[in-house]
């Protein structure tokens, strides 16, 4: 089989990351609307919270259950990076060619921010001014340092997951949309509550992007939070398996 092309390639990868914004972010901005006229039950930086662990696991499985799927969906076209940290740890390890990076990337960030113009658009402006299309930012009493960290640990903890089930060609393939999608719903679990666990800079950049253009909050002085934690957390883990692993000697 000949290999598809980097535009079928980077449009597979606007799609998955259209799906991980628009049904993730979306179970953030249905629970952050259904809060709204209750008592503020978990002081989120918007003005309503979200109402305790429970509403992280909704969140974090409505996450992984869909990058499990587009796994299965695209995998075998793009890899399904979805995630610009991903991309480049791969690019990192010599696993993906410098020309490819941008392409994806654009493909990312184009994605996502379809994904939260189309629940923009489904919801009204109420999903934006309520919701913050279910924007990230740390919490009160997270600094910008324990943010990074937490955004980094996360990322290291789904991009060693990556290495060890999809990279790794020893490893049985089947299981691999299903491992990466549980890991990132128990990091958002864990982390939810510290950061948002975006994990993913285009994940946080569609929704910063709307709410900007549609009167929801300004967040963009927290970005470089989830630029450099999930950067730094995927490239360790992917030089860190690749050591641990003896990765290169197999390949």
């Amino acid at each position: 089989m000949p290999e598809t092309g980097i535009l079928k390639r980077s449009l597979a990868e606007l799609i998955g990351t259209f799906a991980l914004v628009f049904i993730g972010t979306g179970a953030a901005v249905i629970t952050l609307l259904l809060a709204a006229g209750q008592a503020n039950k978990g002081g989120f930086n918007i003005g309503i919270g979200y109402g305790g662990l429970g509403d992280w696991l909704a969140i974090g499985l409505a996450f992984g259950f869909i990058i499990m799927c587009m796994i299965y969906v695209f995998g075998h076209i793009s890899g399904t990076h979805i995630n610009p940290a991903v991309t480049i740890a791969l690019w990192a390890t010599k696993r993906f060619p410098t020309s490819d990076v941008i392409p994806y990337i654009l493909a990312q960030l184009t994605g996502a921010t379809l994904g939260s113009l189309c629940l923009l658009a489904i919801l009204g402006t109420r999903a934006a001014t309520i919701g913050g299309l279910g924007a990230t930012a740390p919490f009160e009493g997270v600094t910008y340092a324990q943010a990074i960290l937490s955004e980094g640990i996360a990322t290291f903890l789904l991009m060693l997951t990556i290495m060890g089930v999809a990279v790794d060609r020893r490893a049985p393939g089947q299981f691999a949309g299903f491992a990466i999608g549980m890991v990132v719903a128990v990091d958002i679990i864990v982390t939810g509550n510290i950061t948002g666990s975006s994990l993913n800079p285009a994940r946080t950049f569609g929704p910063y992007l709307v709410d900007t253009l549609f009167g929801g909050p300004n967040l963009w002085n927290f970005f470089p939070i989830y630029i450099i934690g999930p950067i730094l957390g995927a490239v360790v883990a992917a030089f860190l398996y690749d050591y641990v692993a003896d990765l290169k000697e197999v390949e």
